[in-house]
């Protein structure tokens, strides 16, 4: 469980569409936003920009309980959707999904892949290390919820794959694929021999045979 913590002040918002979603963009430079989820209504908010790109720049945001104050009123919630501007980048609308703490959610989370300079099949057997997933979705009380899962390359030999069975998950703490059967326990890292480069054709081409008189 990470020691972090984050806050978002936002104002309620009336005037839903298209439309006031644009002016309130430009003319205010606040995101539009909505939490949902649990026994209240869904709740259309709106962030303000500088706000939420500060907040969205710490990996961290993403898989985090956070805390929404709506004019005056804290909301625990966690991030389930972002709209960003396909050019820019900047967010254009969020979702937050309302949480309750005696109750198991789903989420992303992030893996850590910590000690890959000493792994023992790189640093002893000049092998490389290839990453076939980046993130993975977890189930806990949001009070478990970790900031990430560290997996731990350290003693990983040469041709040695890990699999989601093989990261050590923090108590509280299920990985959803695991629990549907062996054959979704997919790979997470391997590491392997590097790869040979191929000859060039010149190389590989052989002598052309002399022409006869």
């Amino acid at each position: 469980m990470s020691a972090a913590t984050f806050t978002l002040d936002a104002q309620n918002r009336t005037l839903e569409g298209k439309g006031a979603s644009r002016r309130l963009r430009r003319l205010e430079a606040r995101v539009p936003a909505v939490i949902y989820g649990g026994e209240a209504a869904a709740q259309s908010i709106s962030i303000e920009l500088r706000q939420l790109v500060k907040a969205l720049e710490n990996e961290a945001f993403y898989s985090h309980v956070l805390t929404i104050t709506v004019d005056g009123k804290a909301e625990k919630v966690v991030i389930k959707a972002l709209q960003r501007h396909p050019v820019k980048s900047t967010p254009m609308h969020a979702d937050f999904l309302r949480v309750d703490a005696k109750q198991k959610l789903t989420m992303r989370v992030p893996l850590h892949f910590t000690n890959q300079d000493t792994c023992v099949g790189v640093k002893q057997d000049g092998g490389e290390i290839t990453h076939y997933i980046n993130d993975v979705e977890v189930s806990c009380l949001p009070g478990s919820l970790p900031e990430f899962i560290e997996v731990d390359m350290a003693a990983v030999a040469l041709g040695t794959t890990l699999h989601l069975s093989n990261l050590v998950l923090p108590k509280g703490v299920e990985i959803l694929a695991l629990a549907l059967g062996h054959d979704h326990d997919q790979p997470v890292a391997n590491v392997h021999a590097p790869k040979v480069a191929a000859a060039s054709e010149d190389d590989a081409a052989p002598e052309a045979a002399p022409e006869a008189e």
